[in-house]
């Protein structure tokens, strides 16, 4: 066994553990969601509280006690540079609009990038007591169990993700979902990017799109989709481009042209 594969493997195993140990806490917060103080962000409807911060605090400290070398970018707190080579990617509370009010849909999502790519991706979702793993060359798997894409669903008979925000104008968001439906699809939107990519990875949805997005949302679910036979439309993650939005695209085999095509890379 490499030295390389060695601390993949034991980066990866932590962080199966602190995204656990996350999701239990943001669950214990969930369930308790009434005693929360909601802040805004950017907008209204861009939301934070007390749960969001203090996971996302819960988890850098776990990574500091193992690998203090290693880098870390929160959506909470922002980057903090290593000398590693590796980087964790992570939002605390993925869905915190869903999480206030009291949905399901919502989770802790970790990435860790080698090389500037995603080579270890995580998506711990505590409501539905699932939690999503994969690692470069070792495959995805959901609780356990590998996850393989389908090459035979389509946008046509599957499921299509759409993601939006104040970043990206409605005209926009409303031209995107009329070119899926005249092209035969159907789109979900459920308020988390990084549970939807996750749901590509398990073949729940075909694809997912957003114009905007940021890396902590996508990076974990990258690296899913990619383990389990799918394809992604690479994130700018070299400089500060770690730090920006940027598009964000993802499908299986079956779908990769007409989401290629919504999006606008061909």
């Amino acid at each position: 066994m490499t030295t390389q594969t060695t601390q993949l493997d034991t980066r990866f195993a932590l962080a199966k553990s602190i995204a656990q140990e996350a999701g239990a806490m943001a669950l214990d917060y969930f369930n308790r969601r009434e005693t929360l103080v909601i802040e805004t962000k950017r907008d209204v409807q861009d939301v934070v509280s007390i749960a969001d911060r203090n996971v996302e605090k819960l988890i850098r400290e776990r990574v500091a006690s193992m690998f203090p070398e290693d880098g870390f970018l929160g959506e909470e707190f922002g980057h903090t540079a290593g000398s590693s080579g590796y980087t964790w990617v992570v939002d605390p509370i993925d869905g915190t609009a869903p999480f206030v009010n009291g949905m399901p849909n919502w989770c802790v999502s970790i990435a860790v990038l080698h090389d500037d790519a995603p080579v270890i991706g995580v998506v711990e979702a505590p409501c539905d007591n699932e939690i999503y793993a994969a690692a470069k060359g070792k495959g995805a798997k959901l609780n356990g169990k590998p996850l393989t894409i389908d090459p035979s669903r389509t946008i046509q008979n599957a499921m299509t993700g759409i993601g939006a925000n104040s970043y990206v104008t409605p005209e926009r968001v409303g031209a995107i979902i009329i070119e899926l439906l005249h092209g035969g699809g159907n789109f979900v939107r459920n308020g988390s990017g990084a549970l939807m990519l996750a749901y590509v990875a398990a073949g729940r949805l075909v694809g997912y799109y957003e114009p905007y997005m940021h890396a902590w949302d996508c990076l974990a679910g990258y690296c899913l989709i990619s383990e389990a036979g799918g394809w992604y439309h690479t994130f700018p993650t070299q400089g500060d481009g770690l730090t920006k939005g940027a598009p964000v695209v993802a499908a299986g085999p079956g779908a990769r042209a007409d989401l290629e095509k919504l999006a606008g890379l061909v």
